[in-house]
């Protein structure tokens, strides 16, 4: 049932005169009086019975803008007598963008107010609270009184929720749309009814998306008060992200003492780029500066750069251990949006800056970083020219060995490609037959290479040594059918190789030395290599007529190839080496070029290869189902052999024969990798090869030089459909735990999804599960090129997590070095989930990165720095 009402006053004055005009005067007026045509003045005589009359009494203003819609299921009525309308038993009412639900609802026409409360019920106790809402502001509470003229309200038991925060107070006064007055209010971010904890304010004053201003507060935890109280408060409740302070952690080491970290101040520019300054101070005078950025336009790009500098002081200045180091570490990534330009793109990834970052650092966690001895930076832009065959790249790369603190770039790289185009075919584009399918493909690449160490990084002395030069690479090929089922593929390969300076060796005989130098002009040289294969694929099929087993097929695919190198040392040049005239040695001007060399002997050379594939279909488990198609399994994966017989080698001929296998068993999760050199000839006493078959010389065919085989197994009780990509890609790659996780610090802005937001579990009292998961990864190297036969290294990395309740979970990872024995990088993880709480202990039990991290706090973002954490920086003084 819907009732519409509205309050209108109007005036009949205007109608009344006119009744009466009708009334006196019912005929057509006319005027006796005749005014002459040629009057030259003229006169204009109006009715005043005509006139319509102004009305004296202004209109008034309408109390009520908008109609009342208001609706009940068990009773609507309507006091005559007292002007009033009571709506009970899911009472709903509707004005302009105003809309209120209760069990019970009055509306008082005489004062336009409405009152709604809940309906006590004697098994449900208070039920159908109101709930009132006004644009996309809602709350809910015991009982409202509201007035529609004045659009002011009083609230009892107010219950909202904020930006992520559930506001209750005692008694509200709301004295517009956006402001209200609260007393002895509660701001938690716990959705029990009784919270886990809460702030508790004695008065406030709550502007709607901005701000919530408030005396005394003091924090409340599972109802019982702390000693942590502020005299007045400041909460802003702006929408999206805001500009504050980050609260720092604390802790201390034996070196530097007390110390603060990762505080500072977080800067939300604009709606496409934030940064935040942090620093670190340790009481024996270290510091420490970062500054993370982030920036992303929609469609675009995205992007973060993270610049990091420390300053630290180890001992006490005047003592022989006195230290001062200076490190940096620059981080940059940088990617683009497929759909914001298809012919080009522009790609970032650095990691530079001292070699000892990642060792010295008190304030890096970067295990993946801290184990690996590389670092490697590249900037990229692409471009393909649509129209032709043409693609081009201009890129900047670098790599840094952290051991060796050597440092190689390329500033820059310019890399010119052609897609094979096919120069003999006929307008119809058709390849029937060898010459139209004949292909051509050509690319340039030019550098500026650049060799330095930590010490000159950034300096200009390290342009000093710089390295320049130009490629040409020329190929075509083709390939024919022959005798049905073999393919012949011949190919010519042409390189030129462009330098700018060259190596120049003469004998001083007044030095009585070889002096060396470089001369900066124009040289080039240039080689050519052709080709020629011989292919083809052999299919063994093996069907069983029991059992699930339906069919094992065996693919072989054998190829032999010729090749042919001219010797090209015609480049080279001959200096005389001692006083002697007839001690003459030669040399290649192009030995410190970037692209090596020209080669300086005849290749003549037969290859082998063979190649295998074995694979199974089995049927399904009902042995009457005829409509599913079989399951294919792969049984082996890859088994080649390989190995080449060089006609132009005065010895050694035959090279040895690589070994490669792989495999992936037990649903795919059972991943099998092995490798082998077998060296056909045998060696000497001082243990290098001879021109003597090793069978020959008393022992085996071969003799096995190196070998490898590395596993990697997964187990896991959960179900991985819903994995991402990069998930799987982690995986594969074992970058997701399996050597630890980064021990990232709390306030860090990683732009990773608030955990409150996360899917709530629940807990079963019977039939629970405890899911879990286990990686494990084995690597094995065996080496006896010179009679060694040892073990080079054998370790055993292991990984996993179980959840031991739906808010419990224990991770780890570590590892054993079996050769060594003794155990690799190990962490262990705890977590809790305490509902609106979280935490966190993270704990490396010994070695050079021993340290802990414990965090506890709270998970809403606006209330993020209600927080506990505590560090231990590892002490390396002792390693």
């Amino acid at each position: 049932m819907v009732v519409a009402f509205s309050c209108i006053n109007s005036t009949i004055y205007s109608q009344e005169i006119k009744e009466k005009s009708s009334e006196n005067f019912p005929g057509k007026f006319k005027d006796t009086i005749k005014i002459p045509v040629k009057d030259s003045v003229t006169t204009s005589i109006t009715d005043s019975l005509l006139v319509k009359p102004v009305d004296s009494i202004k209109k008034p203003k309408e109390i009520l803008e908008s109609i009342i819609e208001h609706t009940a299921d068990s009773l609507i009525r309507q006091d005559i007598k007292n002007n009033k309308i009571i709506l009970y038993k899911n009472a709903h009412i509707h004005y302009k963008d105003i809309d209120l639900k209760a069990g019970y609802i009055e509306i008082d026409n005489n004062t336009n107010t409405v009152i709604a409360k809940g309906i006590k019920d004697s098994i449900e106790g208070y039920t159908e609270l109101p709930v009132f809402k006004q644009g996309s502001q809602e709350s809910t509470q015991d009982s409202i009184a509201f007035n529609f003229k004045s659009e002011k309200a009083k609230i009892w038991n107010l219950n909202t929720e904020q930006q992520g925060l559930i506001i209750k107070g005692e008694v509200s006064k709301k004295y517009s749309d956006s402001v209200i007055f609260l007393k002895n209010i509660k701001i938690t971010s716990s959705q029990k009814k009784n919270p886990d904890y809460y702030i508790g304010i004695k008065k406030a004053k709550f502007i709607k998306d901005k701000k919530l201003v408030a005396g005394t507060s003091q924090l409340v935890i599972a109802d019982v008060p702390t000693p942590l109280a502020l005299p007045f408060a400041y909460i802003p409740l702006t929408k999206g992200r805001t500009s504050g302070f980050l609260m720092p952690t604390w802790g201390d080491t034996n070196e530097q003492g007390y110390f603060l970290q990762n505080g500072g101040y977080y800067f939300v520019l604009n709606d496409n780029f934030d940064l935040a300054l942090l620093g670190d101070i340790y009481t024996n005078g270290s510091w420490g500066l970062r500054a993370e950025s982030g920036y992303k336009k929609r469609y675009r790009y995205s992007g973060r750069f993270n610049f990091r500098y420390e300053n630290l002081i180890n001992s006490i200045k005047g003592l022989s251990d006195y230290s001062k180091i200076k490190n940096y570490n620059i981080r940059w990534s940088h990617s683009q949006d497929g759909k914001a330009s298809p012919n080009s793109r522009f790609s970032a990834s650095v990691n530079l800056g001292s070699s000892k970052y990642y060792k010295e650092s008190y304030n890096e966690y970067n295990t993946n970083s801290f184990l690996n001895n590389t670092l490697s930076s590249s900037i990229s832009y692409s471009k393909r020219f649509v129209g032709t065959p043409f693609n081009m790249s201009l890129s900047v790369t670098h790599s840094q060995n952290t051991n060796t603190e050597k440092i190689t770039m390329t500033l820059p790289s310019l890399q010119l490609n052609m897609d094979r185009i096919y120069p003999f075919t006929g307008k119809s584009g058709a390849k029937n037959n060898a010459l139209q399918k004949t292909g051509l493909t050509y690319s340039m690449r030019g550098e500026n290479r650049i060799n330095t160490d930590d010490d000159n990084f950034f300096k200009k002395e390290m342009f000093d040594n710089a390295k320049a030069g130009i490629q040409h690479n020329m190929s075509l090929n083709t390939n024919m059918k022959a005798l049905k089922y073999f393919t012949i593929s011949p190919s010519l390969n042409y390189k030129e190789v462009w330098y700018f300076d060259r190596l120049s060796k003469e004998f001083d005989d007044i030095q009585n030395a070889v002096v060396t130098d470089t001369i900066n002009s124009f040289s080039s040289f240039r080689e050519y290599n052709t080709s020629v294969s011989l292919s083809t694929t052999l299919y063994g099929m093996f069907r069983f007529k029991k059992g699930k087993l339906q069919a094992i097929r065996h693919t072989i695919r054998p190829s032999i190839s010729h090749s042919y190198k001219p010797d090209f040392s015609n480049y080279n040049k001959e200096y005389q080496q001692s006083e002697d005239p007839n001690d003459i040695v030669e040399y290649s001007p192009f030995a410190n070029g970037i692209f090596g060399q020209p080669s300086t002997s005849l290749s003549n050379s037969l290859n082998f290869s063979i190649n295998n594939n074995i694979e199974a279909k089995v049927r399904p488990k009902d042995s009457l189902d005829t409509e599913t198609e079989p399951k294919k399994i792969v049984l082996l994966n890859n088994l080649n052999f390989s190995t080449s017989y060089n006609m132009a080698a005065d010895s050694l001929k035959w090279s040895p024969v690589s070994v490669t296998a792989g495999t992936k068993i037990f649903d795919n999760k059972l991943g099998i990798n092995a490798r082998a050199s077998l060296d056909p000839y045998a060696l000497d006493v001082n243990g290098r090869r001879i021109n003597t078959f090793n069978i020959n010389n008393g022992g085996s065919l071969f003799r096995l030089t190196n070998a490898g085989v590395t596993m990697n197994y997964s187990f896991s009780s959960k179900n991985k459909k819903g994995q991402s990509t990069q998930q799987k890609n982690d995986q594969d790659n074992n970058s997701d735990g399996i050597f630890g996780e980064n021990l990232s610090a709390s306030n860090q802005v990683d732009g990773t999804p608030n955990e409150s937001e996360e899917k709530v579990k629940n807990t079963k009292l019977y039939h629970a599960t405890f899911p879990w998961t286990l990686k494990v990864a084995y690597s094995l190297n065996y080496t006896n090129s010179n009679r060694q036969n040892e073990i080079s290294s054998n370790s055993l990395m292991f990984s996993g997590d179980i959840e031991l309740t739906p808010k419990w979970a224990v991770g780890f990872s570590s590892g054993y070095d079996i050769k060594n024995e003794g155990f690799t990088y190990t962490q262990l993880r705890f977590s809790r989930d305490l509902d609106s709480w979280k935490l966190n202990f993270n704990w490396v039990p010994f070695g050079t990165r021993q340290t802990y991290y414990f965090f506890i706090g709270v998970k809403a973002s606006m209330l993020s720095d209600i927080k506990y954490d505590k560090r231990q920086v590892p002490d390396k003084r002792i390693f």
